[in-house]
């Protein structure tokens, strides 16, 4: 399974609560149609409940080269990032930010304040899929399962054209999909040859 990434202009606000500096957010939605450019992708509602969760990790910009700004592991409540998943909706997150001791903390939490950084993004992997129309120039994705997400970024561009890690993200992500789109095209047509054979072998025996 090949890793991608949505980034899409999801809701992210900055807040000074009780317990510090957070960030809450919408990452990942349920039932919005998305033009991918040559296909639309619908994830399904239903399509977190298996997925793996276990160590989930918050950064900026896909860059797991820095210190991730927090961390959900097994959702438990000590963890600086608390993931929520709801039912008709999507998966919600909270985030703690230690602005006091991590500048870059500091800088995301003012960025998102101002409004300078809007946007969501998530990378995963998939584990179940359909395709509707595929044999159309523009056919429907339905995830319906994630495999597993492995981390949650704030972006500075929610477009993926925007950059250039967002940029290899969706070539990778189109690539996969066409070849899942492909193996999808070639199972329907081997059952088209299958119901022909039968409806030629149902003649024969009359």
């Amino acid at each position: 399974m090949e890793k991608e990434i949505r980034a899409f202009n999801f809701e992210v606000r900055a807040e000074e609560t009780e317990r510090g500096h957070e960030l809450t957010g919408m990452p990942i939605v349920f039932g919005s149609r998305t033009d991918l450019g040559w296909y639309d992708e619908i994830i399904e509602d239903g399509a977190l409940d298996s997925t793996d969760l276990r160590d989930v990790r918050f950064l900026v910009n896909h860059n797991t080269d820095m210190i991730p700004l927090a961390r959900s592991r097994n959702n438990n409540e000590n963890s600086t990032m608390q993931m929520q998943i709801i039912p008709g909706e999507g998966m919600r997150i909270r985030v703690d930010l230690d602005t006091e001791n991590n500048a870059e903390a500091k800088s995301l939490y003012s960025a998102v304040s101002r409004g300078d950084i809007s946007g969501m993004s998530f990378m995963f992997t998939v584990s179940g899929e359909s395709w509707e129309d595929e044999e159309t120039e523009h056919p429907t994705r339905r995830i319906t399962a994630f495999d597993k997400v492995f981390e949650v970024s704030a972006v500075t561009f929610p477009a993926y054209e925007a950059t250039s890690i967002q940029a290899r993200g969706l070539a990778d992500a189109l690539e996969s999909a066409k070849r899942s789109l492909e193996s999808a095209r070639a199972e329907k047509r081997k059952i088209e040859r299958q119901k022909q054979r039968i409806r030629i072998l149902t003649e024969v025996l009359k």
